[in-house]
């Protein structure tokens, strides 16, 4: 994927749409591009997380493994498609975090993987910018309560 591709996904995703272009080009050089097959783990609850995703083909589910009792079982939570931000944002307080859920791959997926302290020290530098992702990421966690607490309603 080169640079006008990568610059396309962002720029198209849910998280980053509302950025302009010279933001936009500040992203760019800290996104890797990712390719996972269908059952692949863009990573799992349990381990150390400090990277977020950004989907550009296919689809994850984002599940949580839940123990009750004597039964255990995996619990979705969301699904993820095209354009929608993924990951371990808890990296972006400069803190090591154990990763709450897992995420899936349910067909052929790309992404582009940022690490979290490489955009905390962006967001750092540019405090427009991290002013302006800070509150997007606060919107994306309501976000993402609500669907836990969704899913927890199905248990």
């Amino acid at each position: 994927m080169d640079n006008e591709q990568i610059k396309a996904v962002l720029s198209r995703s849910k998280f980053f749409e509302s950025l302009d272009s010279q933001d936009i080009d500040k992203i760019c050089p800290l996104c890797k591009p990712r390719s996972y097959q269908t059952g692949e783990y863009l990573f799992q609850q349990g381990d150390f997380g400090e990277n977020l995703f950004i989907i550009a083909e296919g689809q994850a589910f984002l599940e949580r493994t839940v123990d009750l009792d004597t039964r255990r079982g995996r619990v979705t939570i969301d699904t993820f498609g095209k354009g929608r931000l993924l990951g371990c944002w808890s990296t972006l307080l400069g803190e090591p975090h154990t990763l709450m859920s897992s995420a899936v791959c349910a067909q052929p997926t790309r992404v582009l993987a940022i690490r979290g302290p490489d955009l905390r020290n962006l967001m750092l530098s540019d405090e427009h910018l991290g002013f302006r992702l800070m509150e997007k990421f606060c919107y994306l966690l309501r976000e993402r309560i609500q669907a836990a607490y969704g899913a927890m309603e199905k248990i």
